[in-house]
């Protein structure tokens, strides 16, 4: 079982390559839960995301051989980024296997902290399979993204951070993956304080809160969500031990709360953070688990890697959550003026139209008839119901696609 000396050994080798992240108090989100939030900003390390840490504790630890013949490992991509950096800064070969379907930001980040990059597989644990062949082929040393002891350490210093910079703490919520994460910062919160720990899945890569019912650890057939980050299919065996004696709670929240959150960050917080380090916000913003008003929770942000591609479809989902964006489709008569009065409803409602799609050639249709898709901008959900009663009261029958 990982231990807090583990972690406070592994503290001096981190501090070699990470930086210590700031924790800032959040007006707007304390007063939208009616909690004490302060946000542990990991996005901000080096890399993007916390990885850096447990990385640089695993390699600092190698032996000359070790060192001499390599390592190798499987990431989604903040994983590759962190043993891609921490490998080269040690002078030491890293090969890293990542999906297929990796973000290309990730990929070309990790080929530009020095790693040697294998595309393979369609998700994280098939990328796994393939670096434990390379890991046989060549004799490296198999550098695991979350069930190694060393590598939990390393995570486990932001825990000592956050009880050092808000020594108040009652709640710290933390993303789970594979596990790693969770388990160095339990560890380290639970031997320094009294608070509680509560983990965070993406309802689409959820295993953990079935293999706490069931004693062991449970494996998902697939996962599904846009949280890159934690899009595993089980956590480590080791790590599973640790959240079962010292995770308080886990809980889970879907890929459209998750994008609220991304797109909350940004416009409120003017910070950038993935899927993955959005969770426990969005755990706190959606009431996933139990708190007092003014009791003080620290939600860990864990990475800021995402990409552009990502977030777009990310934001516009967020928008979307918020009452902000609306896709509508409708049918109009044929008729020189039909789309400009439609136009001019929408104008006298304050809604401002993105896009316009305009078909007199569908099937679904009659032939004096023309079908209309249009993007909208929205105030808000209040806003949209009145738009919407508006165009129904004015006679449209409108269909919401988004």
């Amino acid at each position: 079982m990982l231990e807090l000396a583990d972690v406070l050994a592994a503290r001096e080798r981190v501090a070699e390559t990470a930086r210590v992240t700031p924790l800032e108090y959040s007006n707007t989100y304390s007063t939208w839960s009616g909690a004490n939030v302060h946000l542990k900003l990991e996005n901000f390390q080096r890399t993007g995301s916390f990885k850096i840490r447990g990385a640089t504790n695993k390699i600092a630890q190698l032996t000359d051989d070790e060192k001499e013949s390599g390592v190798v490992t499987a990431s989604a991509g903040n994983h590759a980024q962190g043993v891609a950096l921490a490998a080269s800064r040690a002078g030491v070969d890293a090969t890293i296997v990542m999906p297929e379907y990796a973000p290309i930001s990730k990929i070309n980040a990790t080929r530009s902290y020095g790693g040697d990059v294998v595309l393979h597989g369609v998700d994280y644990d098939a990328a796994a399979e393939r670096a434990h062949e390379i890991e046989r082929e060549t004799g490296a040393t198999y550098v695991h993204a979350f069930d190694d002891p060393a590598v939990m350490a390393g995570q486990g210093t932001i825990g000592l951070e956050i009880v050092e910079q808000c020594p108040d703490v009652d709640t710290v919520v933390v993303p789970i993956g594979g596990g790693g994460l969770i388990s160095g910062i339990a560890t380290a919160v639970k031997a320094k304080t009294d608070a509680r720990v509560v983990g965070v899945q993406a309802e689409g890569a959820s295993s953990v809160a079935e293999s706490l019912r069931k004693g062991t650890v449970v494996e998902r057939e697939s996962v599904d969500t846009i949280a890159d980050g934690i899009a595993t299919r089980s956590v480590g065996e080791l790590t599973f031990e640790v959240i079962r004696e010292r995770v308080d709670e886990v809980v889970t929240v879907t890929d459209a709360e998750i994008a609220n959150a991304v797109t909350a960050l940004l416009e409120r917080s003017k910070t950038l953070v993935e899927g993955a380090g959005a969770v426990p916000l969005a755990a706190v913003l959606q009431d996933r688990f139990e708190y007092e008003e003014g009791e003080t929770i620290v939600p860990a942000l864990c990475g800021g890697n995402i990409d552009l591609n990502v977030l777009t479809n990310v934001v516009r989902r967020g928008l979307v959550e918020r009452g902000r964006f609306l896709r509508v489709r409708t049918v109009l008569k044929d008729r020189p003026g039909a789309l400009q009065d439609l136009v001019d409803l929408l104008a006298e409602n304050r809604t401002n139209i993105y896009a316009i799609e305009h078909d007199r050639a569908s099937k679904d249709i009659a032939v004096n008839a023309a079908e209309v898709e249009l993007d909208l901008e929205t105030r808000g959900d209040e806003h949209v119901a009145e738009l919407l009663d508006a165009l129904e009261s004015a006679g449209y029958e409108v269909d919401v696609l988004v």
